[in-house]
């Protein structure tokens, strides 16, 4: 699509546009690219981070420390590609939707179903903040982004450009089985694109709800299953009051039970025997049946009792129908009700939300959820809620929210939100009270100019990124121009003259451990050498060389 008037070019600007013309792409997506401010301001200005103190929640002990961050993504997404460039497990987004009714800004002004370039602007939205997101993921990192009608089809071919060896599942999910009314149709559902590596197995079988298990007889059928190809599965399963209370030894070969069932007082033995009389084996041997027998059942008949085995994991389905997706209840009303004063509309179902990740992150006990487009919290809720249900695995999964502040979402809705489910809300007593930590950053800018000035305030402003970056938040010693952060299982040093350099290998000769060290140069001097004699293992990088050529790379265009 476009407005150009062609009818006052001169002859060599007429060439020039053909030249260009001939040069696009003649197949796949196209649209009118349209500049964004946020993205040109960081040709002038590098984003860093700020911490806002007095936001921060520490109830989770030595537990993982979650992030949010109030700014625009775009922003926010540049300093992740210094801090956590490969680290991150799944990324979860919900962006605006499109809809033509003004529920989002491109370059400050609302965007409307009257804005001819609407489905442009939302499409280099969307563009920059992929780019930027796809070199956060690890190599079996998964992409979900969920969408509705209105951009569903350019989002699906936009995703295959950017990701061309890549998995894509377009997921169909009812999330609001009340509808919304459209001209022709009632719309009850959106849609989930899940983006992963080809070749990659990285959905886990889904947990089955009790009415949709299907059932099978544990007694074996057709060849291959009679007692004598088996005689460890030939024993009986002993049933009392219904319910499946042990199982007997292997029978011998020498015993043929004169029925299925037998009964003895309380209890019944129920063995693999057919209606015909005819002894057949258990699908497991004596030794392994008890591994399964939490999906065994007795099931009743007029002689005795049927033996099952019920599957209760499946294969992840393409279209999704539960009540629990729906958005007003898991949604809106949950969302009002941890945070009363908020007008916030159309938040997502915390299980929707949830369903989405349970599969690929509840075998990832340390896993590193990212969304950037985060609107009021649903996906780190999401993921405490991961933690609980998940308790005995001892999982620390961690979420790092994005979000702008536009019509103070960030400060008095996300925040609150993570807020009340930290400390516990007594009607929501379940998915609440989930004590955990929380640093609230919000980004700033240093001059781009490549000068000393600006290398000496990037360099000092950098100490939040360089924590993020190494998950070292508690500050352990500021002296002079020395700072030491650590967790767990290592510290970081900050150098900011590398005179002080000696002050520093004598913090680490009586610390110990292992360490990430970063020395301020105004060249790109690495000073390895100046920790040669040291027996700890020790990192060394300069700063901020090492920033400014992730924000060459990314804004050298």
């Amino acid at each position: 699509m476009t407005n150009k008037d062609y009818s006052k070019w001169t002859k060599e600007q007429l060439a020039e546009e053909v030249k260009w013309l001939r040069k696009r792409k003649k197949y796949g997506l196209v649209w009118e690219d349209k500049p964004e401010d946020v993205v040109e301001l960081c040709k002038t200005e590098l984003p860093v981070l700020k911490e806002v103190k007095n936001k921060a929640i520490t109830k989770g002990k030595n537990g993982p420390v979650n992030i949010l961050i109030e700014g625009d993504n775009y922003h926010a997404l540049s300093v992740l590609n210094y801090t956590h460039k490969g680290k991150i497990d799944v990324i979860y987004i919900d962006p605006p939707y499109n809809t033509g009714a003004k529920d989002w800004k491109y370059n400050n002004d609302f965007v409307d179903i009257n804005d001819g370039y609407r489905h442009s602007k939302w499409l280099s939205m969307m563009n920059t903040r992929l780019a930027l997101a796809k070199k956060l993921l690890k190599r079996d990192g998964v992409l979900i982004c969920t969408i509705d009608d209105n951009e569903q089809a350019h989002l699906g071919t936009l995703l295959e450009e950017l990701f061309p060896d890549y998995e894509i599942h377009c997921i169909t999910i009812v999330h609001n089985p009340r509808g919304i009314q459209g001209k022709n149709f009632s719309y009850t559902h959106e849609y989930a694109f899940f983006v992963f590596r080809n070749g990659l197995k990285v959905i886990r079988q889904r947990k089955i709800e009790t009415d949709d298990i299907d059932w099978r007889n544990l007694r074996d059928n057709g060849g291959g299953s009679l007692r004598t190809d088996a005689k460890n599965c030939f024993y009986p399963v002993v049933v009392k009051g219904g319910k499946i209370v042990d199982f007997g030894d292997v029978a011998p070969s020498n015993f043929h039970p004169k029925k299925q069932t037998v009964r003895k007082g309380p209890l019944s033995f129920v063995f693999p025997v057919d209606r015909r009389g005819i002894e057949r084996k258990w699908r497991y041997a004596r030794q392994s049946v008890e591994t399964v027998a939490h999906l065994l059942r007795a099931k009743q008949t007029e002689t005795g009792y049927e033996i099952e085995i019920g599957k209760d994991f499946g294969t992840v389905r393409t279209v999704w129908q539960d009540s629990r997706h729906d958005a007003n209840e898991w949604g809106t009303k949950l969302v009002h009700a941890l945070v009363p004063k908020t007008s916030f509309d159309f938040p997502k179902s915390l299980w929707n939300t949830y369903d989405c990740l349970a599969p690929i992150i509840s075998a990832r006990k340390n896993a590193i959820v990212l969304d950037y487009f985060a609107g009021s919290g649903t996906t780190g809720h999401a993921v405490f809620v991961l933690n609980k249900l998940n308790g005995s695995d001892g999982g620390e999964r961690q979420f790092i929210l994005c979000t702008n502040n536009e019509n103070n979402i960030a400060t008095d809705v996300c925040y609150p939100r993570i807020k009340a489910v930290i400390d516990g809300h007594k009607d929501y007593r379940d998915i609440t009270g989930i004590p955990s930590n929380l640093i609230y950053f919000r980004t700033a800018f240093v001059g781009a100019e490549p000068n000393d000035k600006n290398k000496e305030a990037l360099t000092k402003q950098a100490t939040e990124m360089l924590c993020m970056r190494e998950e070292t938040f508690e500050l352990v010693k500021e002296a002079g121009t020395v700072k030491i952060f650590k967790n767990s299982k290592q510290h970081t040093g900050i150098v900011f003259d590398e005179d002080a350099i000696p002050a520093l290998k004598k913090e680490i000769a009586k610390i110990g451990g292992a360490w990430s060290v970063y020395i301020f140069s105004l060249g790109d001097d690495t000073f390895e050498d100046e920790f040669e004699d040291m027996k700890q293992k020790i990192t060394v990088a300069p700063i901020p060389e090492a920033i400014l050529r992730v924000y060459r790379r990314l804004f050298k265009s």
